[in-house]
């Protein structure tokens, strides 16, 4: 089962053993055809550390690509009657989390292998924090037989709109990001470097936090890498397949009303 079979899959659900329980009339898109993006939430952690960072990010999206979006964000729990609506998970922290129920592991991988994406990014602000060992501790769960691996810097996802040479964020601390791959894209990214926290702004329209090392560059950087996320979610190998969203949608067949 690889990305393309994704959106097969959910409507044909009832038709193969590993789709039998998602629903029939499930979406990877709004009514209106918009790209809508769910957050993770988790127990005993904190899975919004940059409120209104991801509706930032949607509305950058809109501004700068022909892609339309929802910037209206869900939240979900990780049960595949949620996460099977959307094709974009984002997972943030800034400190440990208490183990997923194993229904949710179980879940998460039946979504991760049908092509779904999980995006996870800490906002602790180090390399390798108290949020990043329970997220790769729960990555190890739903993939025990896969390890996270650093992502070249030439890979598709630095260049699926913007050229990117180095994944940036709030701060600058991990030169590369990580990965779990599954058939011939990543299903798992994972970033160090809090992205969210670069893009955050506070009720008065201010950034939220400094950008640091590289400021207001750094901060573009930032933006430019998180569309480049967003599009890599929804087309795989964008560049290297060199077609636009009405081609891949039709390819992969998914359901829009």
């Amino acid at each position: 089962m690889n990305r393309r079979r994704f959106l097969q899959i959910l409507a044909a659900a009832g038709a193969a053993s590993a789709a039998s329980a998602l629903p029939s009339g499930a979406f990877a898109f709004d009514r209106q055809h918009r790209i809508t993006i769910a957050r993770l939430d988790y127990p005993g952690g904190n899975s919004d550390p940059r409120p209104g960072a991801l509706r930032r990010l949607l509305q950058e999206v809109d501004k700068r690509t022909s892609i339309e979006v929802n910037t209206n964000i869900a939240t979900v729990s990780g049960r595949r009657d949620e996460i099977f609506e959307y094709p974009f998970l984002f997972m943030a922290g800034d400190g440990r989390f208490e183990p997923f129920d194993d229904d949710v592991i179980r879940d998460l991988r039946t979504y991760l292998l049908a092509g779904g994406f999980l995006f996870i990014d800490s906002a602790d602000g180090v390399r390798e924090g108290p949020f990043l060992e329970s997220a790769e501790r729960e990555l190890a769960r739903i993939f025990p037989d896969r390890d996270l691996v650093t992502l070249p810097r030439d890979h598709t996802v630095h260049e699926t709109f913007y050229l990117i040479d180095r994944p940036l964020g709030r701060v600058d601390v991990a030169g590369n990001l990580r990965g779990i791959a599954e058939d011939d894209r990543m299903a798992v990214l994972v970033n160090s470097n809090d992205l969210l926290g670069a893009l955050a702004r506070d009720t008065f329209g201010n950034w939220e936090f400094d950008v640091i090392p590289g400021g207001d560059r750094q901060r573009e950087m930032a933006f430019r890498l998180a569309i480049n996320v967003v599009m890599y979610a929804l087309t795989v190998n964008y560049k290297a397949d060199q077609v636009h969203i009405p081609f891949i949608l039709e390819r992969r067949r998914w359901r829009v009303d």
